[in-house]
């Protein structure tokens, strides 16, 4: 007979982490739809106001600032 309740903490651990992970991940999703067209829209702005392409794609600004957010949202 084996003894599963020996590293029961470690279970908790991992599944808390694994709980982090997926609110961290549909928090990022939902930032992300959202933050994605108003990144566009400033990018063809600046591309039409400058006239030459942003460095950053709008897809790589939505990504960071839907990084940043979620971020200061979970560490709150």
């Amino acid at each position: 007979m084996s003894d599963f309740t020996s590293d029961m903490k470690g279970m908790r651990t991992q599944s808390r982490e694994a709980a982090n992970r997926r609110e961290f991940i549909a928090y990022f999703a939902v930032i992300f739809v959202v933050s994605l067209p108003v990144a566009c829209i400033t990018w063809a702005l600046t591309a039409a106001r400058h006239m030459r392409l942003p460095q950053k794609s709008p897809l790589r600004t939505a990504w960071s600032e839907a990084s940043v957010i979620t971020s200061m949202i979970l560490s709150a």
